[in-house]
């Protein structure tokens, strides 16, 4: 006779709490490989624009699929070496006067804004905010391991090259993971997640351009020194939406504030109005058919994602928050609550033989 033997209830009692110490573990592991978890993220997010780079040679030069995936990989890396070039060739000068006067310039524009007891208690509390935050780690941390920060953004390359070339083979091996009742949703979620990021990216790619060509064109104007790389770095800071400009617009202040009162006047005007047009005319226009997340939301959420990942979760933050925001609508508008919101066309992944089918029959049904 088994005297000490668990019954039903405690078996079932325990292998409760078996299943939530594997989870909390499983937790603690994703959270400590944050920064992989961040880099595989951001080769995902490369792999979706080498497939719009890719669809774009086949839909209008009528290239062939295997020979678009190919020019769109090359392209994608042609844009990232000629990204370097710009700052390390064409835009080095004006680069290292950035890099080597930065702790300056910050002190000149601290001392111009302490002017005022109000300017005082501001600098006051973003120096205090600043110094103990996981931000001034993470960056110190960039500054000192350049070996690693090159390290991962090749990883990052190299990852998106590797999911664009076949895709579908982690997607189904994700699905596989997924029990059987509950993969069409899941599925259709991906699909959804997919086609929002891909229409996100040709729009931050509009907001990028125009963000940095007026700014770059209005640091001239007002004779602050480098516009044309502080236009490329305001951006490539539209990137993170609020947060990104807010950062990029400090050394051009501080360039500002060397060169005399007009120019720094001059900076804040046109900083004012880049972001009054981009908020009120050019982001309205341009992500209207996209996806639209309260500003609020995306501020805090983009804070959030940063503090829990770091800088490099800062800098896909907002896309992460695309993610997060689309698998609401779909998985939970769509399928829990049952709400009439439209999925984006696809073939299916995971049929009777594992090919895919019409997608025309997977979209229609409901």
């Amino acid at each position: 006779m088994n005297r000490l033997a668990p019954d039903a209830d405690d078996a079932r009692f325990i292998r409760r709490i078996l299943y939530i110490l594997v989870i909390a573990a499983v937790a603690a592991a994703l959270f400590k490989a944050g920064n992989l978890l961040i880099l595989a993220f951001g080769s995902m997010l490369g792999a979706i624009a080498i497939h719009a780079i890719a669809d774009l040679y086949r839909d209008h030069l009528r290239v062939p699929e295997k020979a678009s995936l190919g020019l769109g990989i090359a392209t994608a890396f042609g844009i990232v070496a000629f990204l370097v070039w710009l700052f390390g060739v064409q835009f080095r000068e004006q680069v290292n006067v950035l890099v080597t006067q930065l702790p300056g310039l910050l002190d000149q524009l601290a001392a111009w804004a302490s002017r005022s007891p109000v300017g005082a208690k501001i600098v006051d509390a973003v120096q205090q905010a600043y110094a103990g935050s996981q931000a001034a780690q993470d960056v110190s941390g960039l500054v000192q391991g350049g070996g690693e920060l090159l390290l991962n953004s090749l990883l990052l390359l190299v990852g998106a090259a590797f999911f664009a070339a076949d895709p579908g083979i982690y997607q189904r091996g994700f699905l596989f993971l997924i029990p059987r009742g509950k993969r069409p949703a899941i599925e259709d979620a991906l699909f959804d997640v997919g086609s929002t990021l891909r229409l996100w990216l040709r729009s931050s790619l509009i907001l990028m351009t125009s963000m940095g060509v007026l700014v770059g064109v209005g640091l001239w104007i007002s004779g602050v020194p480098s516009a044309a790389a502080l236009g490329l770095l305001a951006g490539l800071s539209e990137f993170i939406p609020y947060i990104g400009p807010t950062a990029a617009m400090i050394p051009a202040l501080g360039l500002a504030a060397t060169q005399g009162t007009g120019p720094l006047i001059g900076t804040l005007v046109t900083y004012a109005l880049v972001r009054l047009i981009q908020t009120n005319f050019i982001t309205p226009y341009v992500q209207a058919r996209v996806i639209s997340i309260p500003p609020a939301i995306t501020v805090f959420a983009i804070i959030g994602i940063g503090v829990i990942f770091g800088i490099f979760g800062l800098f896909f933050s907002a896309a992460l928050l695309v993610v997060i925001f689309t698998l609401v609508r779909s998985l939970y508008l769509r399928e829990v609550l049952g709400e009439d919101i439209p999925r984006s066309r696809h073939q299916t992944l995971l049929g009777p033989d594992l090919t895919p089918t019409d997608p025309d029959e997977d979209v229609k049904k409901d």
